[in-house]
């Protein structure tokens, strides 16, 4: 989770895992806001354009949220699912952090360029000479898993100092490769014949995946290299970009329309098991109390009040006994129940 902004000055790379480092214009408005708890996930299509940080911070003032955070960031050109936490749920985007990722990305071959999409600058042009049999196997050989070596315009640091800061003086330093998972590379729209050629993919991918890497990994196995144009982020974890609003839509809502278009904060906990504890026990383990019961082993489980049902927080059970992990406060509890019913009574009036 982060709340900070983009490094300043570098390109600006295309890739799920990158940090766009160029200076940006501010959308945040100027105008001071009165603050408030807020507690929550809100999905955002980041707009094409925007900073991950830019983003959000329009969407906390339209919110008017105290505390916010994004798990993971987009570059400015990509665009997409960006999951966007407030109060209580940024106790739990690392869990979302660790999450697979879809992609949808536009290829442009016989170029190469020195960031890896179309913000760099050519440093290389072939001639190509792709047949479909040969975009399929090269489309097979990604696949799976890959060693993938970190790009230089990335946010990696090595001795101290991110890898974007070695390439804007000219300097290219070791980077070691890292393993990630392609769990499927699939060609959406191929135009092989026309100038310049293109093809479209769909990546579903591990963590730590960069997608430009993948692209110009594909161009040299197709003996042309390559470059990135676009990228969309279309699912990240269990979210997919049918459950997203755009900035322009929760501008246009008033405030009710806005707060229901949060998720609970458990929602980032959707795969995780549930334990449900009893009032006196609720209390006892929501001020950090280990207790006992029949549950089976679990490295992490989402632990409810059951009357009346409220999320405490994560846990781990061992040996019959449940120990605390990140819990939300009596406070955070209590408000996140108000706001829950008020959301509950808009959607009911609505």
């Amino acid at each position: 989770m982060t709340t900070a902004g983009s490094p300043q000055g570098a390109k600006a790379p295309l890739g799920g895992q990158d940090v766009h480092a160029a200076t940006q214009r501010t959308h945040e408005p100027r105008a001071r806001v009165q603050r408030r708890p807020v507690h929550g996930v809100l999905l955002l299509d980041k707009p094409l354009g925007w900073s991950s940080n830019q983003a959000l911070q329009k969407a906390k003032w339209l919110l008017r949220a105290e505390k916010a955070g994004h798990t993971g960031t987009l570059d400015p050109l990509a665009t997409g699912v960006l999951p966007l936490c407030f109060g209580a749920a940024t106790k739990f985007s690392q869990s979302h952090l660790d999450a697979d990722k879809t992609y949808e990305t536009t290829l442009y071959l016989g170029r190469k360029t020195s960031t890896g999409d179309a913000e760099g600058e050519v440093i290389s042009e072939r001639a190509v000479h792709v047949t479909p049999a040969q975009l399929d196997g090269a489309v097979q050989a990604l696949t799976g898993p890959i060693a993938q070596t970190p790009p230089m315009y990335s946010a990696l640091k090595k001795d101290g100092k991110a890898l974007y800061e070695y390439a804007r003086a000219g300097q290219e330093v070791e980077r070691a490769a890292r393993a990630v998972t392609i769990y499927a590379l699939t060609v959406l729209e191929s135009k092989l014949d026309q100038v310049p050629p293109e093809i479209r993919l769909r990546v579903k991918c591990s963590k730590g995946t960069y997608i430009r890497t993948l692209g110009e990994d594909l161009g040299e196995a197709l003996g042309c290299g390559a470059h990135l144009s676009a990228l969309r982020r279309t699912g990240t974890g269990d979210f997919d970009q049918s459950q997203c609003v755009t900035l322009a839509a929760l501008e246009a809502m008033d405030e009710e329309q806005r707060m229901a278009c949060l998720l609970p904060a458990e929602s980032l906990l959707a795969g995780d098991s549930e334990v449900v504890l009893g009032a006196e026990d609720a209390g006892r383990f929501l001020s950090g109390l280990r207790r006992r019961g029949v549950w089976n082993d679990c490295a992490q489980v989402a632990v409810y009040a059951q009357q009346p049902r409220a999320f405490l927080g994560t846990g781990h059970v061992r040996c019959g006994e449940l120990i605390p992990g990140r819990l939300l406060s009596p406070l955070e509890v209590g408000q996140s129940q108000a706001q829950t019913a008020l959301i509950e009574r808009h959607r009911l009036n609505s």
